[in-house]
């Protein structure tokens, strides 16, 4: 199983590494304004149809990059539009580049080619050349502000001896064990976070739409700088749980979740925006590529009941005080979370092999010698 990991670091931009990276951005716009035109967002469509479009002077394989990074944002494009018609045109406004081919990495330097035989050089800090040292860079992305390196190994997918369920909730995840284990995670400072910033950007009055895109970005970095330490430490947490006692992660596949607080739905504009802002997509990103580094199963779960079923007896519960549940049937008094968390902790024992029958799940899985490229297969990465 192959799994993938990004180092980040920041850097100095300089005049040729701009001209670059504006470069990138025209061809990956010539390539989406070729797929809309033709109809196609496949790799070896766009390719047929838009390689030589692209400007002679620039190197093959940037061209293949701008290729790839088209063809994702089409595809997300097209995804979008199935929910949305009205969908706007994509259009790649940020400076960029993202290349698998002609880096080199020598000296504590990454060099990469502007022209034939013209390099330009980026110094990498310690903690990259330490990371990337012990591992094969698949790919880099560059902005003008910051460099991202993929990295990559083969694991081999520990065979689990029981299962863990999450339960992600807006102030804390739940985790529980097929051997009873429960534990739980507070994320109530990161929704507090959010809170905060929300609150502060609420005060901006000024009718100036180029300020206020300026003034919320930097506020959206702050927030984001504050909330991902606590996402990536809890996540970690998790993982090391599952690692450590040989299970596999079970997990509800939230879809459309975002829809259930639009306006109009006759909530508050305080909850639509508290439940608006719930990482609960990046929480299971960061779970996602940490267990398939160290091995670890993951299993994705209907949904459906999994709050209002009981766990000791299955029979559905009715609702009590304080998050609380009492189910008719047994009598048992359950946490709300922590009965969530047991009966996907129960559904993962489907997939072991003597495991009980029941309805069908999705194992995730990464595809065989897939190639990464950040933010390219995987659009943007967070919400």
């Amino acid at each position: 199983m192959l799994a993938v990991k990004t180092v980040r670091q920041k850097h100095q931009v300089s005049p040729e590494l701009l001209r670059l990276l504006d470069d990138f951005r025209r061809m990956v716009n010539v390539c989406i304004a070729v797929g809309i035109e033709e109809n196609v967002s496949s790799l070896k469509a766009l390719s047929l149809r838009s390689y030589h479009r692209l400007s002679r002077n620039m190197l093959g394989y940037y061209r293949l990059g701008a290729i790839s990074t088209a063809t994702g944002i089409l595809r997300n494009h097209r995804k979008a539009n199935k929910k949305n018609p009205r969908t706007k045109l994509p259009y790649a406004r940020k400076l960029m580049l993202t290349t698998c081919y002609g880096f080199k990495i020598k000296d504590g330097f990454l060099r990469f080619p502007v022209k034939p035989r013209q390099y330009v050089y980026v110094k990498l800090n310690g903690h990259t050349l330490k990371v990337i040292s012990r591992f094969e860079v698949r790919s880099i992305t560059l902005t003008p502000a910051s460099l991202s390196m993929n990295y990559s190994k083969e694991t081999t997918e520990i065979e689990p001896e029981g299962y863990v369920g999450i339960d992600r909730n807006l102030d804390n995840v739940t985790v529980a064990s097929t051997d009873g284990t429960v534990k739980t995670f507070d994320l109530s400072k990161a929704t507090g976070i959010k809170s905060t910033y929300r609150f502060v950007k609420s005060r901006f009055r000024r009718n100036d739409s180029r300020t206020r895109a300026r003034v919320f970005s930097k506020y959206g970095e702050k927030q984001r700088n504050r909330v991902q330490p606590i996402l990536h430490n809890v996540s970690k947490r998790i993982v090391e749980v599952a690692k450590t006692g040989r299970y596999g992660i079970v997990m509800e596949r939230l879809t459309g979740m975002r829809r259930l607080y639009q306006k109009g739905n006759g909530q508050s504009r305080d909850y639509r925006a508290r439940l608006n802002s719930w990482s609960y997509g990046e929480l299971q990103r960061q779970i996602e590529y940490k267990a398939k580094w160290e091995g670890v199963r993951i299993v994705y779960v209907s949904a459906r009941n999994t709050s209002k079923r009981c766990s000791i007896c299955g029979y559905k519960t009715l609702e009590s005080t304080h998050r609380r549940l009492w189910c008719p049937h047994c009598g048992a008094i359950l946490d709300r979370d922590e009965n969530a968390a047991r009966n996907l902790a129960a559904g993962g024992l489907r997939f072991s092999p003597n495991g009980p029958p029941g309805e069908a799940m999705v194992e995730e899985r990464e595809p065989k010698k897939a190639t990464l490229i950040l933010k390219v297969d995987g659009g943007k990465l967070s919400r």
